[in-house]
């Protein structure tokens, strides 16, 4: 049977001339499989802009290819000598490689391609010599074709003689124009519209979806490239920035159109929470294991440390020590889960950012231009309508480095943005306030923009009135990611801590909103849960009642909640949590192994605490003591230390001996208990 192309497995981008294989086939099926890749090369578009006549050339010479091979199919009996067989397969690899070489031209960047004009013009001459050697020793009298299919070999192979690496001049004079507005960028220079305008039309991007469509393709360029390729990957982001710059000041600045297919971006895919990092809420690129077991992303966790904790973000607990340690598995799956959403992949580090984007001059001053265009226009603007398309390329902006939001935040834009979070804007114009918030998400996760938003009037009122009453989840959910990205700073949870409007606000959306909004929620009540003084509040604002309601849908997050409540509370968490104990028994028993850990502290501080009454409570769960024994054989090192305490515990209990139990000891309580509310 032949093999059709199309059921070949997927491939990278541009792989090399030796990673492609001849298929192993019968003569018949051989030739049929060489009709079918000639026939999909034969349909294939010339190029518009880029490559024109040397797409146009292979195209034509695979036609010709095509109507051989036809006539191949015809022989009633079909059977080749070794040495035909051999050009047979040689032409098979050629084949697939021109058609490699024409689908990866028609699907990049524009700009790349013409970047990288000589280096093409060579790529397609290679094939044609290739192309040309095969056919000279084409067994032609061995198959003893007719006269006209003859002349036709002969045509083919003459066309493939005469050519000649060739590039057109009129590429050649773009890509020295292209090359002289980033010169000009680079010496802060910003570019005449018309000459922009001029070089976009040539390159065929004429509106606003083509520019999006190529600065995707573009960042697509950055993360397949070598890693050791600097100076190539320094040159696609430079035409990043001149691209989104070109788009707004030629196009206007718009949000996308929901017709137009576009690449899923981590933001508008359902992340698994397991490959979410814990502080940012992002998608983990490099992933780490911190010395309290959890795993969050390099760059977050690092942030963290660097800023002066000395505590697991997610636990609570001290770190033994601050080593990160790279969760390989985990990275490997979360790369996985990419390639199946179709979302660019690529480890960050301190050149390359989360989606590609490194520091250079030009790309630097191209952001700076962008930035100033986008809030000079924002300021001027009265229309709501206008204001939502200036609103989203900000936020987009915001999203790719710290370059980035730091130019939005220096250029004032975040009292602009502040105008646009009011219910007024929502009710009318709910995108405009989504944007507008989740720019404000964006700025914050720069460490300095989190005091510049805390000290801008009005923003975080406005915040908390998104928080509250925002048009839709995604608005509220991203309020409350932001509040959670403003609690990182010590002074901003405490002040935060303080406003019952932010806690009731979080609490309504972790018990109403969607799986994403609660997450969001619940992860900024973790962290003002850091703090002493805010327990309190977060008590009378029912957390430990809601902890309970959400065990079944969210266990981990709940149980973490809980267990952070219960170690800072004191007595009035320890009563609160009497309706919890019978929830944390259950998940001491069917949890994961994080959940588990947590709920087996929570329930030891408890014990510990809480006196006779609730420790009988923990007791009269069915099977209790069978399930602790296996979280001692079974579970983490912390879940066992945790489990032989509350052994302990209820072995004490059932003994009748008034003690309190601490891990690895045991010592005489005072017989006053606290009031367990009925």
């Amino acid at each position: 049977m032949a093999i059709s192309p199309k059921s070949f497995p997927p491939r990278k981008r541009r792989p090399s001339a030796g990673s492609f294989i001849s298929p192993k086939l019968s003569d018949k099926n051989l030739v049929q499989s060489l009709h079918l890749l000639s026939q999909e090369i034969s349909t294939l578009k010339p190029l518009q802009f880029l490559q024109k006549r040397n797409s146009l050339s292979l195209i034509r010479k695979s036609k010709l290819l095509q109507i051989l091979f036809e006539e191949l199919l015809r022989f009633p009996v079909l059977v080749l000598s070794p040495s035909a067989t051999l050009c047979f397969e040689e032409l098979h690899v050629v084949l697939q490689r021109v058609k490699t070489l024409l689908e990866d031209c028609s699907n990049c960047s524009k700009m790349w391609l013409l970047s990288q004009t000589q280096t093409l013009s060579n790529n397609f001459h290679e094939l044609t010599v290739e192309l040309s050697t095969l056919l000279d020793i084409f067994p032609m009298k061995e198959l003893d074709l007719n006269d006209d299919i003859e002349e036709l070999v002969v045509l083919i192979r003459k066309q493939c003689s005469n050519d000649k690496p060739y590039v057109d001049p009129r590429d050649d004079e773009v890509k020295r124009a292209v090359l002289g507005l980033l010169d000009s960028i680079k010496s802060e220079i910003v570019p005449e519209q018309s000459k922009l305008a001029e070089i976009f039309a040539k390159l065929g991007l004429r509106d606003a979806s083509s520019c999006r469509e190529e600065i995707e393709n573009l960042e697509e360029e950055v993360q397949s490239q070598n890693q050791s390729d600097e100076k190539s990957k320094s040159e696609a982001i430079s035409l990043i920035g001149l691209v989104r710059y070109a788009k707004c000041v030629l196009f206007g600045a718009s949000t996308p159109d929901p017709v137009t297919p576009r690449r899923k971006q981590p933001s508008e895919a359902v992340i698994p929470p397991d490959f979410r990092c814990p502080i940012s809420l992002d998608l983990m690129r490099d992933p780490v294991v911190v010395a309290t077991g959890q795993t969050y992303d390099r760059d977050s966790i690092k942030l963290w440390i660097d800023s002066g904790h000395a505590t697991c973000p997610k636990t609570g607990q001290t770190l033994a020590h601050t080593e990160l340690v790279p969760n390989l598995g985990l990275k490997n799956l979360i790369a996985m889960w990419c390639r199946e959403q179709k979302i660019p992949f690529g480890a960050t580090g301190s050149k390359v950012k989360v989606n590609g984007i490194r520091t250079n001059k030009t790309a630097l001053e191209a952001v700076r231009m962008t930035v100033s265009f986008l809030v000079n226009k924002l300021s001027a603007l009265e229309s709501m309508e206008a204001a939502t398309g200036v609103v989203y390329e900000l936020r987009v902006l915001a999203k790719t480095d710290h370059e980035s939001r730091a130019c939005i935040a220096e250029a004032e834009a975040i009292p602009l943005l502040v105008r646009y979070l009011g219910s007024d804007v929502g009710l009318k114009h709910s995108n405009l306030q989504v944007n507008a918030v989740t720019t404000l998400l964006n700025l914050s996760i720069l460490e300095e923009n989190k005091t510049r938003i805390m000290e801008t009037d009005g923003a975080l009122n406005g915040i908390i009135e998104v928080l509250r009453s925002g048009a839709t989840w995604e608005a509220r959910g991203n309020a409350a990611a932001t509040i959670f990205s403003l609690t990182g700073v010590h002074a901003h949870r405490k002040k935060l801590g303080r406003k019952a409007r932010v806690i009731k606000g979080l609490m309504e959306l972790a018990k109403e909103g969607p799986t994403s909004s609660r997450r969001d929620a619940l992860a900024a009540i973790l962290n003002l849960a850091g703090e002493r003084e805010i327990i309190g509040k977060l008590i009378e604002g029912g957390v430990v009642q809601m902890s309970v309601e959400l065990m079944d849908r969210l266990p981990e997050e709940a149980v973490t909640i809980l267990e952070s409540v219960v170690k800072r509370g004191g007595f009035i968490a320890i009563a609160a949590a009497y309706s919890a104990v019978k929830k944390l028994g259950m998940v001491l028993r069917d949890g994961s192994e994080r959940v588990q850990e947590s709920a087996a502290a929570t329930l030891v501080t408890i014990c510990r605490k809480g006196g006779l009454e609730l420790v009988t409570e923990l007791a009269s769960l069915p099977g209790i003591e069978r399930t602790v024994w296996e979280l001692m054989a079974t579970g983490t090192m912390r879940s066992r230390r945790k489990a032989s305490t509350l052994l302990r515990i209820l072995r004490r209990w059932s003994a009748g001996l008034d003690v309190d139990v601490m891990d690895g000891h045991t010592t005489t309580v005072t017989s006053s208990r606290i009031a367990i509310p009925s």
